[in-house]
């Protein structure tokens, strides 16, 4: 891979709004893989999107290969997010604008290893920071059984990449549905969330 040529770059405000189409395309692509098995769409990624690239603390990291996309990560402060991310943290009294949540992290398969994904932390915490009175991280991560007959044989759990960022699972979950590659209809998901504190 010509890593060299890799570059990332981190937007906020109008400039988020040109990238939004880059930014479906490498969801449908990376999500449709385990663990998530999404199955995506365009009309649907513009629905999810839509409240993101009106956001006024939104950013996102994206890596480019030369001109081509390859990778993008969000985050927003916590109360600009949906009310099935913040209701687990007002359910156990967290105040929510103490909080920014990182949420898709995708990059292309033959672009991981190299440290983008690193990167990809370091901006959006540094970007966290810039957010007044906030003081923590959070992401959520789909919960999958072992024994998931989709899993590949060569997945590796992320859990010891966050740990190494510092991150700590939580008890907080929450349920998200979407349209999977297995299911003709939509599936509740039950996702996890992790934290770190940044301040």
């Amino acid at each position: 891979m010509r890593t060299l040529m890799i570059r990332i770059e981190f937007f906020t405000g109008p400039a988020i709004d040109a990238h939004m189409r880059n930014l479906a395309s490498l969801r449908m692509a990376v999500f449709r893989a385990w663990p998530y098995l999404y199955d995506g769409s365009l009309p649907s990624e513009a629905d999810t999107l839509h409240s993101f690239s009106e956001s006024k603390t939104a950013g996102i990291a994206i890596a480019f290969d030369g001109d081509e996309p390859v990778g993008a990560s969000t985050c927003v402060h916590m109360p600009e997010e949906d009310a099935h991310i913040t209701l687990p943290f007002r359910e156990a009294g967290i105040d929510l604008s103490t909080i920014c949540y990182f949420g898709e992290s995708v990059l292309l398969e033959r672009y991981r290893g190299h440290g983008i994904g690193i990167r990809f932390f370091e901006l959006r915490e540094a970007h966290a920071r810039s957010i007044p009175g906030v003081t923590t991280t959070a992401f959520c991560a789909v919960q999958r059984p072992g024994e998931h007959p989709l899993k590949p044989a060569h997945a590796v759990p992320l859990d010891a990449f966050w740990r190494n960022r510092g991150y700590t699972q939580t008890d907080l979950t929450c349920k998200m549905v979407w349209k999977q590659i297995d299911s003709a209809d939509k599936v509740e998901n039950t996702l996890r969330f992790w934290t770190k504190t940044v301040a």
